[in-house]
């Protein structure tokens, strides 16, 4: 099945992520969305994207479900469309949105580093989920409305978040602890004991996000050369298959798998960097080839009929994080991240996907 063929049919099925509440699940779709209108210019996306996120989005800019004082980062990522659905549409209900979410950051709890805590049940934790969630909307925000405080505030935040979560193999752990209260963190470091190769996918397309839209100056340089020397951690580790395994680093351990999102945030981040030119020359040239075959591999091999004959994407990792969730504790072990459900056509993977797929459009 071609790629857009399983897009629409998705899409037709989709119901929203949390019974209709602001959440960055659909915020997943909502950027694949974006991203595959401005690659083909068919408004058959931009009006999947307007019928999701206009039913969340109420005419004085209220989102649904959306409550600032939990201090939820995750709950920043699907802003990422509104400043440009309101300069497409002039309506001012998206910016007003958008400087709703802007204000939780203004006020959202931070570790003495400066970082923004992951969320305000998870005191001074520093994910690199979070990264995503909330650093690119924030420059992307800063931008339009000429806020460099706001830029260099995102910058300091992931370059410290690279310093705290750094491994000794070059690669980033999956979070860091500054109270060192959570049984997952190292007492000393603060550090969680694994790489979730999801994790290591948010980050690389966070990195890249910003990076490719801010200037190439003494202000990005030193997380220019941390990009490019995570890009090439990734390509390293790419499997003989094309993808990448679910504990990032250690392909050896029993019960390990290749899993479909990090693969598709990979083949996305790696392509979109070659295209932007945040890696040049050889380096390009090898980001590429990782992210096309990435790419093929997960439309060849992922794409399965269940057995109603709906064909969806497989091999997604449903969650996982750490500390407390739904009565469990969740460790952050290597053997940690291969306990969570495998799951099905689940937004943390197509997303990403309908990224890779409007990147490899516009190289195409």
């Amino acid at each position: 099945m071609q790629a857009t063929d399983y897009f629409h049919q998705f899409l037709n099925r989709y119901q929203p992520y949390k019974g209709g509440s602001w959440c960055y699940e659909d915020g997943c779709i909502y950027r694949g969305l974006q991203l595959l209108f401005q690659a083909t210019g068919n408004g058959n996306w931009n009006d999947h994207l307007r019928r999701l996120a206009d039913a969340q989005i109420s005419a004085d800019g209220t989102l649904t479900g959306y409550d600032p004082q939990e201090y939820n980062i995750d709950h920043i990522l699907a802003g990422r469309i509104l400043l440009p659905l309101a300069a497409e549409t002039g309506d001012r209900r998206y910016r007003v949105a958008a400087d709703h979410l802007a204000g939780q950051l203004a006020t959202h709890p931070r570790i003495p580093a400066g970082n923004y805590w992951h969320k305000k049940r998870y005191p001074h934790q520093v994910w690199l989920d979070g990264l995503y969630m909330g650093l690119p909307f924030q420059i992307e925000y800063a931008l339009a409305k000429g806020r460099t405080d706001l830029i260099d505030d995102a910058l300091r935040q992931f370059s410290s978040a690279l310093a705290l979560t750094a491994d000794a193999g070059g690669l980033y752990v999956h979070g860091y602890d500054d109270s060192r209260g959570q049984r997952w963190a190292d007492p000393e470091s603060g550090k969680s004991p694994a790489i979730w190769a999801r994790a290591v996918g948010w980050l690389a397309m966070a990195l890249v996000d910003a990076l490719v839209i801010l200037p190439e100056d003494g202000a990005t340089a030193g997380l220019r050369d941390s990009a490019r020397l995570l890009l090439r951690g990734i390509v390293a580790r790419q499997t003989e298959n094309g993808l990448w395994m679910q504990v990032f680093d250690k392909p050896g351990l029993v019960g390990n798998y290749e899993e479909t999102s990090a693969s598709a945030m990979f083949a996305y981040a790696l392509l979109r960097a070659a295209r932007l030119e945040l890696v040049e020359g050889r380096e390009a040239h090898v980001a590429l080839s990782a992210g096309h075959r990435a790419l093929r591999a997960l439309l060849e091999t992922r794409l399965r009929a269940d057995e109603q004959g709906v064909v969806r994407l497989t091999g997604i990792v449903h969650v996982a994080g750490l500390g407390g969730f739904e009565g469990n504790y969740r460790d952050g072990s290597p053997d940690y991240y291969l306990t969570e459900p495998v799951v099905s056509d689940d937004a943390k993977g197509v997303g990403p996907l309908m990224m890779a797929h409007a990147e490899s459009l516009l190289l195409a």
